[in-house]
């Protein structure tokens, strides 16, 4: 009869037979070159079309099970592959083998008084440990990223998906074997015990950086007990700010965007805020369509006098990720109010201001601290594809060592390179 205590050595030698074999695959696609793992990714999406009726046979016996946990709708909307889902991520895998390759990339050459050239390589990180939840399209996407940049994973996927994520698995071990790349070079650990997590976070011989990728407990919780260095965000309070100087029509259209274009996503906004002067002009427009779509509307005092239907907000809303059909609105006084309130609120993750000023939206671009800041565009956009980077594994709001959409640039590192001949000192 199996113990405690056998079960924590049986979880321990498979998760370091895992890393010792990611060490060994990440010296082999390290050196592969850029047709090599174009091929694979082109391999692993057309291994994604032709499993289709059985990723989506996998992703029901998930969605089964998360509906009896009582799964929240904005995770359930996470956790589904639909066929557009399914197509997207090989669509994405193909996007990501057409990117150019970042690795050997050699950049800022100069010429020394010694006579030497000095400039800077791109190269992989190494073996990259990738923690997240709900979706399984994210085992796609950080698999085609990392094997790009020419890094080993380790993917470990949350347990509402293991039949999706092992069935895309399947898919990506065919793939790299298609084009005679290691297999371990992308592993997708298959066991929900939460103990393999704090095994692979503190997997300091065998793994190089670990990014988590899901809600801020999950986020909080590896970061503090990470023994290897971690990319992170702790989550996407995103806003958006309705400058005096909009354009009345842009900004409705662009704030219904950023709540209503997808609940569940980083990027979609959270609290929208209004100067005081135009108020009037948009907010009973926005909010009816806001009402139409079933979105609700917790509001400031001056909000709830406006629009009736909204409840009043508290602290707490203010700071609140709903990744939900609600939507926190602040009627505040001026572009530095608005700037105050998302430095005191915000997660340094998107924000967006509207307006025709330029003046403001300099000021707007300067002096809010967030990993993208925008003018006159929807929050919803901050998206690796959208930035021309293919797929993303997260969006970063560290300053170290990435900050953004964290794509394929974004899994290497550079080391100095030394031209000389025969130089000497």
């Amino acid at each position: 009869m199996n113990t405690d205590s056998n079960i924590d050595k049986k979880l321990k030698a498979y998760m370091k037979q895992v890393g010792q074999d990611a060490r060994e695959a990440s010296k082999a696609i390290a050196a592969a070159d850029s047709n090599s793992k174009s091929r694979a990714l082109n391999e692993i999406a057309n291994a994604i079309r032709d499993s289709a009726a059985t990723l989506q046979a996998q992703n029901k016996k998930d969605m089964r099970a998360a509906a009896e946990s009582n799964l929240t709708a904005a995770l359930l909307d996470r956790l589904e592959l639909t066929p557009a889902r399914i197509e997207s991520m090989a669509s994405g895998l193909d996007q990501i083998a057409q990117l150019p390759d970042p690795v050997g990339e050699i950049t800022d050459l100069k010429y020394r008084p010694s006579g030497l050239q000095i400039g800077k390589m791109r190269v992989p990180l190494g073996v990259i440990g990738i923690i997240y939840e709900s979706r399984p399209n994210v085992t796609a996407d950080a698999a085609a990223i990392c094997l790009k940049a020419g890094n080993a994973a380790i993917l470990r996927g949350g347990s509402e998906a293991l039949h999706s994520n092992q069935s895309i698995a399947k898919c990506i071990a065919h793939g790299l074997q298609q084009a005679q790349l290691p297999a371990k070079s992308v592993q997708v650990v298959d066991t929900t015990d939460r103990g393999a997590v704090l095994e692979l976070i503190q997997m300091r011989d065998y793994v190089d950086v670990i990014i988590p990728r899901g809600g801020k407990g999950l986020v909080e919780r590896i970061s503090n007990d990470a023994r290897v260095p971690v990319i992170k965000h702790l989550e996407g309070l995103c806003h958006v700010y309705i400058d005096k100087y909009a354009d009345p029509q842009k900004a409705i259209d662009v704030a219904f965007n950023a709540k209503t274009y997808r609940y569940g996503i980083c990027g979609a906004m959270e609290t929208l805020l209004v100067d005081e002067k135009i108020a009037a002009s948009v907010l009973p427009q926005l909010c009816e369509k806001y009402l139409e779509k079933g979105v609700e509307i917790k509001g400031c005092d001056k909000t709830c006098q406006m629009i009736p239907a909204a409840v009043p907000a508290t602290n707490e809303d203010w700071a609140t990720e709903y990744l939900a059909p609600i939507v926190a609105v602040r009627i505040v006084d001026g572009i530095n109010a608005a700037i105050t309130h998302i430095e005191h609120y915000g997660s340094h993750h998107t924000d967006a201001i509207i307006t025709e000023n330029l003046s403001n939206s300099r000021q707007f671009l300067r002096e809010v601290d967030s990993s993208s800041v925008m003018v006159n565009a929807a929050t919803c956009f901050a998206d690796g594809f959208e930035y021309g980077l293919g797929a993303e594994i997260g969006i970063s709001t560290d300053r170290l060592h990435v900050r953004g959409p964290v794509g394929v640039e974004g899994l290497t590192t550079q080391k100095y390179v030394v031209y000389g001949d025969g130089t000497t000192r």
